[in-house]
């Protein structure tokens, strides 16, 4: 099925990846707030209460790569079920958890089952729509959803833990999981013929790469989730050695092989290429800006865990309406790489607005609003501008592939961004004695990054027509961002 047109069916699609999309992004921040009545109720320790936030990161981060390229080999729809299947079984052991290793086992299954489900999610939505129009305004509810998630986790987590208790932030999941198992088979396209059953000669998994690639993944989002809080110390060290071997493996495996994980030809693309860079730097600036705010907030502004999970709201309003309105339009007139361009630099303006405003005693009406409705602008532009076109250019038969690398670079970006960030506010705070100062440091190295990425944004190729005005351009054309 293909979507030529913006019908009934075409928005049920829709409705169904997207609404998948921001359950995913919800549970990255949904259990913040709820930390301390999961440790009063489960006697978890500090390190256990890092690892509820850090189990769902580290198979989150990790397995995208190998399931971008299941989606691929066993078909998209079938990954995406199984996916949706892993996220519902995991949120469910959540939920009933007695004890602090059932809660992180299920932590740890709902992040394989969200790694399974984006690159099939973003291989789908190119499969589907595949009108020029519609694709552009698929990918801006796409980006809405994406950053609605992760901007209103805390304060739905607030209320489901104040209201109905901390089990609910994932029993919620429950439902919606069961409704999207449900409905898939209806409404998402059959997968291609024999996918699932390869044959001798035909597509298979790599198992060798997908372990070597997963490990080197899981060990650098370890090393990263771990490193702010250890330091350099056996463990840390032990998984960076570990994971600088297993990529090495990775990296010597994958043109020799010939059905490899990442297939060198997309590499070989330079609106791959462009596209990976982008998500990274995407990744990096954004995610600590969420980070850093909710400690600003909190531990200078004095605002409670909830209330600050009420001041990101205005974020996920404007993001939902921006990206709705202005991105598809945007990409349809001056292309994706202007979007993407236009995002970043929003996103370095309202982080430098962070940086220069927000300092104790700050107004939430002159120094916290404003810079965030300028970078809630921004975040749409950019999600849609590091991935779309590249999805896009990407060969058929390596969709799933393509969204598994940009998903991955977003997430590693992330996590290397939020480690090196908080390193530098940290020993900014310790020499000076100055919290607030070293959030705005932090602030103002994020600003940074979304600098480097309207870099990026303009070094990108260009084209003669905006990228999503005409059909997917061949590979030797790269379409502009």
């Amino acid at each position: 099925m293909t979507t030529k047109t913006w019908g009934p069916r075409g928005f049920a699609v829709l409705l169904l990846l997207t609404s998948v999309e921001l359950v995913v992004f919800l549970e990255v921040s949904i259990v913040n707030v709820a930390l301390p009545a999961m440790s009063a109720s489960l006697s978890l320790t500090g390190a256990g209460l890092a690892w509820v936030v850090n189990a769902y990161q580290l198979t989150f981060g990790g397995f995208q790569l190998v399931g971008g390229r299941a989606a691929d080999v066993f078909g998209r729809r079938r990954m995406f079920q199984t996916g949706i299947a892993l996220f519902t079984a995991g949120s469910l052991l959540c939920g009933l958890a007695p004890d602090a290793a059932t809660l992180l086992a299920g932590r740890a299954v709902q992040g394989v089952g969200a790694a399974l489900v984006v690159p099939a999610e973003l291989a789908l939505l190119a499969t589907v729509f595949t009108e020029p129009a519609a694709y552009r305004r698929a990918f801006g509810v796409w980006s809405a959803m994406a950053a609605a998630g992760a901007g209103s986790g805390v304060a739905l987590g607030g209320i489901l833990t104040e209201t109905a208790g901390w089990p609910w932030i994932f029993l919620i999941n429950v439902p919606i999981g069961l409704a999207a198992l449900a409905a898939t088979p209806r409404l998402l396209p059959p997968d291609r013929p024999g996918a699932g059953r390869p044959r001798a000669a035909g597509p298979h998994l790599d198992v060798a790469g997908a372990l070597t690639g997963t490990g080197s993944l899981l060990a650098v989002v370890l090393v990263a989730s771990e490193l702010p809080v250890r330091g350099w110390d056996a463990p840390t060290v032990t998984a960076a050695v570990t994971g600088a071997a297993l990529a090495v493996a990775f990296w010597a495996r994958q043109p020799r092989h010939p059905q490899p994980i990442l297939p060198p030809a997309l590499l070989r693309q330079r609106e791959m290429r462009a596209g990976t860079v982008a998500n990274a730097l995407v990744g990096a600036s954004h995610v600590p800006a969420f980070v850093l705010l909710s400690l600003m907030l909190q531990d200078v502004l004095g605002y409670s865990a909830l209330a600050a999970g009420f001041a990101v709201l205005p974020i996920a309003a404007v993001n939902m309406v921006t990206a709705r309105t202005v991105v598809p339009w945007a990409a349809g007139r001056f292309g994706m790489r202007a979007v993407l361009a236009a995002g970043m630099g929003l996103l370095a303006l309202g982080l430098t607005g962070y940086a220069v405003l927000l300092r104790p005693g700050a107004g939430f009406l002159t120094a916290v609003l404003p810079p965030g409705l300028v970078f809630a602008a921004g975040l749409p532009a950019v999600f849609v501008g590091s991935t779309a076109s590249a999805v896009r250019a990407a060969p058929e038969e390596q969709k799933g592939a393509a969204s598994g690398l940009l998903n991955t670079a977003q997430r590693l970006g992330a996590a290397l961004g939020v480690t090196g960030v908080l390193l530098l506010s940290a020993a900014w705070t310790a020499s000076h004695g100055d919290t607030a100062g070293g959030l705005r440091i932090g602030f103002a190295v994020a600003a940074g990054l979304a600098v480097l990425g309207v870099v990026c944004a303009l070094a990108m190729s260009s084209a003669r027509r905006p990228a999503g005005t005409a059909a997917a351009p061949a590979p030797e054309r790269g379409a502009p961002r």
